[in-house]
């Protein structure tokens, strides 16, 4: 299976199985190192910043994806 087959069935999930995978995800990164999990998170932070760049997803301000993320957990 590929990464963006298992992105689209990982959507299909409910926001607590989303949640409760992400953090089993997380969990899984304790056996790395501080410079490895550094490395990830700036592979990732460049991925969004290209898909930003081209134009494939849209920013939002940071006040209504903390509101939104407050409506989801409450």
């Amino acid at each position: 299976m590929s990464l963006k087959e298992l992105e689209a069935e990982i959507k299909k999930l409910d926001l607590k199985d989303r949640a409760t995978l992400a953090k089993w995800i997380v969990e899984s990164l304790d056996d790395l190192s501080g410079a490895e999990i550094e490395a990830l998170w700036v592979e990732e932070a460049e991925r969004r910043l290209d898909e930003m760049e081209q134009g494939a997803v849209a920013g939002i301000p940071a006040e209504e994806a903390l509101r939104k993320a407050r409506n989801a957990i409450s």
